[in-house]
């Protein structure tokens, strides 16, 4: 995308805004989608690792509740440093495909960083099984954040700005 594509759209972004025709979801709504989201996965990915490792549950669980714990907080460190980031090298927090891109490589690169060591531990894995495993939790998240994300977007629409 060139710069003056970029800053065509935000500026029909900041147009829609100050007519008051686009909206965010609030702070409830993005609490909900947040817990909903951990939760589901847990319950989804915790069973299923253990399933396909043969590890049990109870070892399996507590480590995959930590890491959607870590998760989250990385999520937050992560989007707020990229969002400083980027605004003072561009004046804004507009990503790019190529940015949208690198940024979703280097959140999964970055929490793989943190994640990979512990699992290695907590499992009694060598580094290169715990690899295994954790680019299976990365595959099933992968898909599991575009299904649950369309989902919630279905069943909680953002709202319009007469409603919100």
């Amino acid at each position: 995308m060139k710069p003056s594509e970029t800053d065509g759209i935000l500026a029909a972004i900041n147009t829609l805004i100050a007519k008051g025709k686009l909206t965010m979801r609030n702070t409830r709504d993005r609490l909900r989608h947040t817990i909903g989201f951990e939760v589901i996965g847990l319950l989804i990915a915790s069973p299923l690792a253990s399933w396909i490792t043969g590890i049990s549950l109870t070892h399996m669980g507590p480590m995959a509740l930590f890491f959607s714990l870590l998760a989250a907080v990385w999520n937050y460190a992560y989007n707020l440093g990229v969002d400083k980031l980027l605004l003072k090298l561009q004046g804004h927090t507009y990503k790019n495909l190529m940015q949208r891109v690198l940024h979703a490589f280097g959140f999964e690169g970055g929490l793989m960083v943190l994640t990979l060591p512990v699992m290695a531990w907590w499992l009694g894995l060598s580094m290169q099984t715990a690899l295994a495993l954790n680019l299976g939790f990365v595959a099933f998240y992968l898909v599991y954040t575009f299904v649950y994300n369309w989902s919630y977007d279905q069943a909680f629409p953002i709202p319009s700005p007469q409603t919100a």
